[in-house]
């Protein structure tokens, strides 16, 4: 008997959700918005943005790197967003 081959389930673009940590009047952070918005809008993924300097551990954890994308809740990128690799990751 042959074992069943399971593929791995992939969500929709519909049903992720991409965060963009930020801060007020960071040039990276509105580039990496635009970027984030254009994206979600094409491929109809939700997303969010996180005020840094509103959370002392979003801070902790990400001061040096922001901007930072994640998607579903895992870090994807920081510094600069590429419309591409953030497409890909969403399935789309």
């Amino acid at each position: 008997m042959r074992p069943l081959l399971r593929r791995a389930s992939r969500k929709s673009p519909r049903d992720r959700v991409v965060t963009l940590i930020g801060k007020p009047g960071c040039h990276l952070c509105d580039a990496a918005r635009e970027v984030v918005a254009a994206v979600c809008e094409e491929t109809g993924a939700a997303w969010e943005e996180w005020d840094i300097t509103a959370d002392e551990e979003l801070h902790r954890l990400y001061w040096e790197q922001i901007p930072v994308v994640l998607v579903d809740g895992e870090q994807h990128d920081f510094w600069r967003v590429d419309a591409g690799r953030l497409r890909s990751a969403l399935g789309a």
